[in-house]
């Protein structure tokens, strides 16, 4: 076993040693697509700001008009419209019209000339309505804002829905880019450059685009160009990158040969930590928020190693996993599990023990069949077993997947998803694997701040386990208010630093038996429990 692991080791080492130059090409890509991203957002963000200025300019001025005269079509009113217009950048024309569209007057007693391009669609939160027109003989589109004025009658101001003449913001624009500006509807009102292009595109990779809206205005701004283009820009960045790649691929090589020759051994020796069973069970206690009982535990794992020392789970968790020791090393820490808890297991029937499986125990049946080896003809029920997956690598839906979990749902076992919201999870991939219960990851939990009235985001967690019919265990509790808020969204059980951290199997054993020598009721379950703890 220690052969082949240094093999594997020799040949992963290989292969990552050529991973940067391979790399470079992918993560020059990812960065030009950043950059550029940025670059076509302020455009389009410039764009839809000017839009939505000329816009609220419009409609501002309308109001001044409005709110300056008490009718319409007299000397006063063709005064203030004249000033008006004359005090604004942008604003062409006043026109008062009857609902039918006929012209009654303007501010400079002309034949206005507009031909609607779209209908009128109402503004949020304004009293205004907009739509495009072609006015007189403007280069580009204008906006028309309307105000009704009375029963019979409205009043309109036109503004430019460009500053910048098509032609001047064509010339700015990179071959094969494109600009559309249409309303949120979807009818086009301008489009400049290859639109076409842009519309047959074939992936979402193909062109560097961007959208954005003119404020609450309905109306959307499109930029695109094609990303061969803008990728093109970084060729110098390719010839550096490939170099700086080619010396560190050596240097790794170099060192990972050396580090293989001079351990000869597995990274911290755990294949032999795990035969000596040097992994060892600590049990994180699982509380009732509304009884303060001690309703189970999740089974996590340390390493004690013969010198004192005792290695976190971080340390090597991933190493496990990586060179399938986690499987040998799960089969230990369930033998000890059994071995620890039978006894307190008599006594609360009801305890539940949760034990962490990996991706790798999903690929064949082989864990199912551990288990009933292990915990068959154990005081430890099968009803007992609740098993983890971690979202954070998501299982394959395969025959195999779904043969395990049906096995263990057979056995009468309970699957968890762990650090739900972390990764993968959503209610189709949950629903598929059959989740009983969900553990909200203790990043949402720590969201809760004293005086916290909602956390979007963990209530939404909350609501989808809900949706699924699931059992809901929050991770990480560690005050007061975060429990008392769990509780009042109803979240039954917990765990976390304030009830207790994970414990050798004596104060743990200990600890269950306090917790549940008696009913506490629903008064300060987390004063209680922490007490005990």
């Amino acid at each position: 076993m220690k052969s082949n692991i240094i093999h594997v080791l020799m040949l992963v080492g290989a292969i990552l040693a050529f991973v940067p130059i391979l790399a470079v090409d992918y993560f020059l890509d990812g960065y030009a697509l950043y950059r550029e991203r940025a670059v076509v957002q302020r455009h389009v963000d410039e764009i839809a700001a000017t839009i939505d200025a000329n816009a609220l300019e419009g409609a501002d001025v309308l109001r001044k008009v409005v709110s300056a005269v008490p009718s319409l079509c007299t000397p006063t009113f063709v005064a203030a419209a004249q000033d008006a217009i004359e005090s604004s950048l942008n604003v062409r024309q006043i026109l008062v019209e009857n609902l039918d569209g006929v012209q009654y007057c303007d501010a400079f007693g002309r034949n206005v000339r507009n031909s609607p391009l779209t209908q009128a669609l109402p503004v949020p939160g304004l009293a205004d309505t907009i739509s495009i027109v072609q006015l007189g003989d403007l280069s580009t589109p204008a906006i028309k804002v309307t105000q009704n004025f009375g029963e019979m009658r409205r009043i309109s101001a036109f503004v430019p829905l460009l500053v910048q003449p098509e032609a001047a913001l064509l010339s700015t624009m990179q071959d094969g880019a494109m600009v559309r500006i249409s309303l949120t509807n979807g009818l086009s009102m301008v489009a400049l450059g290859d639109t076409d292009g842009f519309d047959a595109r074939t992936s979402s990779s193909a062109y560097v685009s961007a959208q954005g809206y003119a404020g609450q205005f309905p109306i959307k701004v499109e930029y695109a160009v094609p990303f061969p283009l803008v990728r093109a820009n970084y060729a110098d960045l390719d010839i550096i990158f490939t170099i700086l790649a080619g010396i560190g691929s050596s240097m790794f090589l170099l060192y990972s040969l050396a580090y293989v020759r001079r351990s000869r051994v597995p990274a911290f020796g755990l294949e032999r930590a795990i035969g000596r069973n040097e992994i060892k069970p600590y049990y994180q206690p699982v509380i009732n928020l509304r009884t303060g009982e001690l309703v189970g535990c999740e089974v996590l794992c340390r390493w004690e190693k013969r010198n004192g020392q005792t290695v976190p789970p971080g340390a090597f968790i991933d190493y496990a996993e990586a060179t399938g020791l986690a499987i040998p090393m799960t089969l230990s820490l369930m033998q000890q599990v059994k071995n620890d808890l039978s006894e307190l297991c008599k006594t609360l029937p009801d305890m539940k023990i949760a034990i962490n499986l990996f991706e790798g125990h999903f690929r064949d049946s082989g864990i199912v069949e551990d288990v009933q080896a292990i915990f068959t003809n154990s005081p430890i029920g099968f009803h007992q077993l609740v098993f983890e997956i971690t979202e954070r690598r998501p299982l394959g839906n395969s025959a195999a997947t779904t043969s395990v979990i049906s096995g263990l749902h057979a056995l009468g076992s309970r699957l968890a998803m762990d650090d739900v919201g972390t990764g993968h999870s959503n209610l189709a991939y949950l629903a598929t694997l059959g989740v009983d219960i969900i553990k909200i990851d203790r990043i949402f939990v720590d969201m809760i701040k004293p005086g916290t009235t909602q956390v979007p985001v963990l209530d939404g967690l909350i609501a989808m386990g809900k949706d699924l019919d699931c059992e809901i265990v929050a991770e990480g509790v560690e005050t007061e208010e975060q429990a008392l808020y769990l509780r009042a969204h109803g979240v039954l059980h917990a765990q976390g630093y304030i009830f207790a951290p994970a414990l050798k199997v004596g104060p743990f054993k200990e600890l269950a038996l306090a917790l549940n020598s008696a009913s506490f009721g629903d008064e300060t379950p987390v004063e209680l429990v922490s007490n005990a703890a």
